[in-house]
């Protein structure tokens, strides 16, 4: 399973910052019993790994080295690639510039990468042989697309940052074969790219007799990527920390000791 990560916006919210926005430091984790920051994209490539992904690509601008240095090739047992969007052209275009990377028989997960997010393992709840969305609940869903489901949670419709949007559920990631991202990617071209967001192409796709599913198996929801965001994300890092630590877990406001990137490996050992 491949995971794809869209990292190439310049996070114009979170501006200035003398790196790149999911190198954020957000919480810390413990490393062989030290602890040390947590960059905010670490949280999705964790998670990605605890939905099943033993690669993961990283879909960067060409100034966005710094990305490289500190992941390098590998993060705990998942592989990294890496690929160039030349220009921030939406997310649309982002995520298909890894899809020559992926076989059609394999799965693939795409997310966020300045989210933070709750339970850890909700991936694993998304099947695998169709388009399915991870649901989160929010208080704010005209910042986010949200997502309408019918009875047997189908998808019917994703609101993109509309004002009247009719669900309080939004996706914070999504799964599909291989297969259908080609399929997708297709229908995008066909469309002559006009799909900047994920949720106006889906529409499409489903207006077309495609279909998808909602899972509502997220608990928190957090966008990293403004200030009010930020203060948001170490909160609920912090009360997750404390309801570990009440449990026995060997947590600071982070991950477990032991899952580091090669890059970030190397410079601590200098």
């Amino acid at each position: 399973m491949w995971g794809i990560i869209p990292a190439a916006g310049i996070g114009s919210r979170i501006q200035p910052l003398a790196f790149s926005k999911e190198l954020l430091p957000v919480g810390s984790r413990l490393d062989n019993g030290v602890e040390r920051p947590c960059a905010v994209s670490e949280y999705l490539v964790e998670r990605m790994i605890y939905g099943g992904a033993k690669r993961v690509c990283f879909v960067i601008s060409p100034g966005k080295s710094d990305i490289m240095e500190y992941y390098g090739a590998n993060y705990g047992e998942a592989s990294i690639a890496y690929v160039v969007q030349p220009d921030a052209s939406g997310l649309c275009d982002a995520i298909f510039r890894a899809s020559p990377l992926i076989p059609p028989n394999e799965s693939v997960i795409v997310g966020l990468p300045d989210t933070v997010w709750f339970p850890e393992t909700a991936l694993a709840e998304l099947p695998e042989e169709t388009l399915s969305f991870l649901l989160f609940p929010v208080d704010n869903p005209e910042f986010f697309d949200a997502v309408l489901l019918d009875e047997n949670d189908r998808v019917l419709e994703i609101q993109v940052k509309r004002s009247d949007a009719s669900s309080k559920w939004i996706w914070g990631a999504f799964k599909m074969p291989g297969r259908m991202l080609e399929d997708l990617r297709q229908l995008w071209l066909k469309r002559g790219r006009e799909d900047e967001y994920f949720g106006t192409l889906v529409n499409a796709y489903l207006a077309q007799g495609g279909q998808a599913v909602g899972v509502k198996a997220g608990r928190s929801y957090v966008d990293v990527g403004t200030l009010h965001g930020y203060r948001s994300a170490i909160g609920l890092l912090s009360d997750a920390a404390e309801q570990n630590a009440q449990s026995g877990a060997r947590v600071a406001l982070g991950w477990p000791s032991g899952r580091m990137g090669r890059g970030l490996h190397d410079a601590n050992k200098e």
